[in-house]
């Protein structure tokens, strides 16, 4: 199981997790991040390491159950 409290994401990272939420792939993500799709890629990989994901749904996935998305749907509100 990840620790939220001890995983620490690059502001990169952050932005990438939020655009792997909604379900984009590399080359969207690029597109809406304004950096290329290898880029991206590269950091997904780090976000899959750092979480212990087998790929980046299972990413989105284990974030979602330690609670790291709770503060952004909040902030919506």
């Amino acid at each position: 199981m990840v620790d939220n409290q001890h995983i620490e994401f690059s502001d990169m990272e952050k932005l990438v997790i939020e655009q792997l939420k909604n379900g984009y792939s590399n080359r969207e993500i690029g597109k809406i991040l304004n950096f290329s799709a290898y880029a991206i890629k590269y950091h997904v990989a780090k976000i899959i390491r750092k979480t212990g994901a087998v790929n980046r749904i299972n990413a989105v996935y284990k974030l979602t159950q330690i609670g790291y998305f709770k503060d952004s749907e909040q902030e919506m509100m």
